[in-house]
């Protein structure tokens, strides 16, 4: 396994639990870059594959890369049905891959994760001339009422929580980092339907919240559950926005 910064090993599973990008806004964002038929992809810090999926039923060759051992092992699991994927072990500053191979790269929740000039430079090292760069994230809903109140479960804990550079406007840092002439942005959204229980498996994949709790992450998300059962749901329907990025890198 690749080092890097942040090991997800342990967190792997409970990827499982995640939502799916919004197929409405990815097909968008396709139509908008207009790729040729069998346009080859890389999908960096593909994970368990959420992201890989949705491109691989748009009819694109995908590439997946992934530094962690164990998550790529689910993501090939995820994708066995799809012939056009193969995966790789690299990292979004490292990805392995040949120069100028690929119409369009992308990263789907792992950006953020990422020295992000560097991954640009990269990006770029691997697109052919003109191609695409995306970045996207699923956001959920901060103002619906469950979720807002689960938020207040964990500010309790941790009152300084902050999301940092997941939640952000990656436009101004695309448009100030030289690489592309014009940066579009869509969304499109998505509700997630789980059980309580697997509402809590996706919890304890949430990175950014166990390493901010630290040794109060199982707490916490002993609390969440208690508050989840307060309210009496065995269900949740989850709201996610999915958030889109993306523009043509200069040659």
């Amino acid at each position: 396994m690749m080092k890097t910064e942040w090991n997800y090993t342990e967190l792997a599973e409970s990827y499982l639990e995640r939502p799916d990008y919004s197929e409405a806004a990815v097909h968008e964002m396709l139509a908008q870059m207009q790729l040729p038929e069998k346009a080859k992809v890389c999908d960096v810090g593909a994970g368990v594959a959420h992201l890989t999926k949705v491109l691989a039923r748009s009819g694109l060759v995908v590439d997946a890369v992934e530094p962690n051992d164990r998550m790529r092992e689910l993501g090939q699991v995820q994708t066995r049905s799809f012939d056009q994927v193969t995966w790789f072990e690299g990292t979004g500053e490292v990805t392995g891959r040949p120069d100028s191979t690929y119409q369009l790269v992308t990263f789907g929740s792992s950006f953020n994760v990422t020295d992000r000039l560097k991954a640009l430079a990269e990006t770029r090292r691997i697109l052919v001339p003109a191609g695409w760069f995306a970045c996207m994230w699923n956001h959920r809903n901060l103002e619906d009422p469950i979720q807002k109140s689960i938020e207040n479960v964990i500010i309790k804990s941790i009152p300084n929580y902050a999301y940092g550079t997941r939640r952000e406007d990656q436009r101004q840092f695309l448009e100030e980092s030289g690489f592309f002439d014009t940066v579009f942005a869509l969304e499109g959204n998505v509700i997630h339907r789980q059980s309580r229980e697997a509402c809590l498996t996706a919890w304890r994949s949430h990175a950014t919240l166990q390493r901010q709790a630290g040794d109060r992450f199982s707490q916490v998300i002993q609390d969440i559950d208690a508050h989840l059962e307060t309210l009496g749901l065995k269900e949740l329907e989850i709201p996610y926005t999915t958030r889109i990025w993306f523009g043509s890198v200069k040659a």
